[in-house]
């Protein structure tokens, strides 16, 4: 019986070894070939995807320092724009605080005017109550055109 098991086994062996052995050898090889393609290939898409994150990192970078670059171009402006319309609004204040002081002069002008106007009325007025009250009396009009008469030749 081992003769029959070990005669088996060697002509098992010799019909692998000659039909099976290079076939399986052969599936190995083309499986290991395939493995080192697909290696290959994953480092290559390794490298790959490695140089989109630097390109993706770089593009990123370039997109926020134009987008930094457009803030501060845009807060220039907007402190641009509020220094001119601080700017404007000061002379405007300016303009209507000049106009308005030149027509508190010119009223006050015309208010000093009129008092004056006014003033000068009222004396002439009080002249003539005054007048008249003195000169109610004949001897006292005589009085005053004497007076006044000697008043002239002295001057």
């Amino acid at each position: 019986m081992i003769f029959w098991s070990t005669l088996f086994f060697l002509v098992l062996l010799f019909i692998l070894g000659k039909f099976a052995w290079p076939a399986i050898l052969t599936a190995v090889k083309a499986r290991n070939e395939s493995i080192r393609h697909a290696l290959d290939a994953a480092d290559r898409a390794k490298e790959e995807m490695a140089k989109l994150k630097s390109d993706n990192e770089k593009i990123l970078a370039e997109a926020k320092a134009e987008r930094d670059a457009l803030l501060r171009e845009a807060k220039e402006m907007k402190d641009k724009l509020i220094a001119d319309a601080k700017e404007k609004a000061s002379e405007e204040a300016a303009k209507v605080v000049k106009s308005a002081r030149e027509s508190i002069q010119l009223e006050k002008a015309g208010a000093l005017n009129e008092m004056k106007e006014q003033m000068a009325s009222i004396s002439v007025e009080i002249a003539e109550k005054i007048l008249r009250l003195k000169l109610e009396d004949s001897q006292a009009q005589k009085d005053l055109v004497d007076k006044l008469i000697n008043e002239a030749d002295l001057n």
